[in-house]
C-alpha cells in the first residue's frame, strides 16, 4: 500500500509543469483602492530594470550583466544571449532597459550599463534587436565622458519624448564637484536623437565649456527617470546623501544644484553637505525625503487598472523598502504622498506598468511581484 502511495505521488509531482508557481504575498487597500501583490517570478540576481516585450513576456536585466525573458503567466525565465562585457562591481552593471516608442516598426531595445574602460566604467547608452532568443546589432550611441576610480553613482535611467529624443542619466560618479562639471558627463541628464546623434538644440551644444549632450546638470545619482507624454514633463529621482533624496522637474539646460545646496548630510557626522538648501540659480527639488527613502526607479502611472492612482508618480524604495506613492497637482507639485508595501521588507528596485495597467516590481532579493487591483464582494 505504501509503495502505490509513494508512486502516485511521484506521478503527480512529474506532471505537474516546472514553472515559478505565483503565491499572493500581500493583500491590503490605499485610497480606496484594495490590491494584492503576487510573486511572479523569484531566484533571479539583482533585476535592476524591467520592459514589457510583449503582453505576456517581460525583458528583465539583472545588474550582473545578464538578459532574461520572463513569461508572465507561466513563471518561465529564458536566458538571453547578446550582451557585451559589463562592469559589474560595485553599483555598476547592467542597468536599465527600455522599448523604442516605435519599437514594433523598427524593434530597437535600449540599454544603459557600466561599460569596462580603464580598469573602471563609463555609464554607456546602446542599443539592439532581439531575434531568436539573441541580440543582434548591439551599437554603443554614447560611452560617457564619466569614469573614475570609484565603483558607485554610475546612475542611469531611460525616458523617451515621442519626439525624436531619449534622456538618459548618469550619477556623480561618487566625485561630487562633477555635479556642476559641464566638461565631464556625470551628474548629468543626458539628451540625444535616437540614433545617438546629438539634437542641435541641445542648451549647451554652442558653448565652448559644455559637453554638448547635456540636457540638466547637478545631479548626485539619479536612478528614477519618467517622461509625462500629456504634460510634456520629466520627472527625475535621485539619491541624495544621508536625507536629501530629490524628485526634480527637469527643465532644459538647468542646474539642480548638487553638491553645492543639499536636504543632506555628511556620511561621518550631523554636518550638512554644501552651502544651503536653495541657492538663487539652482532649481529646487518639488519634493525632498529626510530621512532618505534611497529612491531606485521612478514610474508615471497612466493605466486604467488603479482610477483613483491615475497620474501619480510611484518611486521604489531602497532603503526604507515600499513603494512610495506620490499625488500630484495639475500644475506638477507634490501634495501627498503615501508609503505601500513596507510589510514585504523588501528593497524595491525596478517598476514596470503592464498592458492592463497593473504595476510590476523587482527587488534586490532577486522577485517579480505584481500588484493588481481586488474586487471586493
Amino acid at each position: 500500500m505504501i509503495k502505490i502511495i509513494v508512486k502516485f505521488i511521484i506521478f503527480l509531482m512529474l506532471s505537474l509543469p516546472i514553472v515559478s508557481l505565483a503565491n499572493t504575498v500581500l493583500t491590503n487597500h490605499s485610497a480606496g483602492t484594495h490590491y494584492q501583490v503576487t510573486v511572479i517570478a523569484d531566484g533571479l540576481n539583482i533585476p535592476w530594470a524591467m520592459v514589457f516585450l510583449n503582453p505576456s513576456q517581460i525583458l528583465v536585466t539583472e545588474r550582473q550583466g545578464t538578459l532574461k525573458l520572463l513569461d508572465r503567466f507561466s513563471g518561465q525565465l529564458q536566458n538571453i544571449n547578446g550582451i557585451p562585457p559589463v562592469l559589474n562591481k560595485g553599483q555598476g552593471g547592467l542597468l536599465d532597459i527600455a522599448l523604442a516608442p516605435h519599437y514594433k516598426e523598427n524593434g530597437w531595445i535600449y540599454f544603459t550599463y557600466s561599460k569596462p574602460v580603464n580598469h573602471s566604467g563609463a555609464t554607456t547608452l546602446a542599443r539592439a534587436q532581439l531575434q531568436n532568443g539573441t541580440l543582434v546589432g548591439w551599437t554603443d550611441l554614447l560611452v560617457t565622458e564619466s569614469v573614475t576610480d570609484t565603483s558607485r553613482h554610475f546612475g542611469s535611467r531611460i525616458a523617451f519624448d515621442h519626439n525624436g529624443h531619449v534622456f538618459f542619466t548618469v550619477g556623480d560618479r561618487g566625485v561630487r564637484p562633477n555635479g556642476q562639471d559641464l566638461m565631464t558627463h556625470a551628474g548629468s541628464v543626458l539628451r540625444l536623437n535616437l540614433d545617438g546623434s546629438t539634437p542641435d538644440d541641445n542648451p549647451f551644444i554652442k558653448r565652448e565649456n559644455a559637453l554638448p549632450e547635456i540636457w540638466s546638470y547637478g545631479h548626485r545619482n539619479p536612478q528614477g527617470l519618467s517622461y509625462d507624454l500629456k504634460n510634456k514633463r520629466l520627472w527625475l529621482i535621485e539619491h541624495g546623501p544621508r536625507g536629501g533624496d530629490e524628485l526634480n522637474l527637469i527643465h532644459k539646460g538647468k542646474n539642480y544644484g548638487w553638491p553645492t545646496v543639499s536636504y543632506g548630510k555628511e556620511y561621518w557626522g550631523p554636518i550638512n553637505v554644501g552651502e544651503a538648501t536653495e541657492k538663487a540659480g539652482m532649481e529646487s527639488p518639488t519634493k525632498y525625503y529626510v530621512p532618505s527613502i534611497a529612491p531606485g526607479s521612478l514610474l508615471l502611472y497612466t493605466g486604467t487598472a488603479f482610477p483613483n492612482w491615475k497620474e501619480n508618480l510611484f518611486a521604489g524604495a531602497l532603503k526604507l523598502q515600499h513603494l512610495n506613492r506620490i499625488t500630484l497637482n495639475n500644475a506638477g507639485d507634490a501634495i501627498d504622498e503615501e508609503r505601500l508595501l513596507k510589510s514585504l521588507n523588501e528593497r524595491i528596485r525596478s517598476l514596470a506598468q503592464s498592458p492592463e495597467g497593473w504595476i510590476y516590481l523587482s527587488t534586490d532579493s532577486g522577485k517579480i511581484m505584481s500588484l493588481t487591483p481586488v474586487s471586493l464582494p
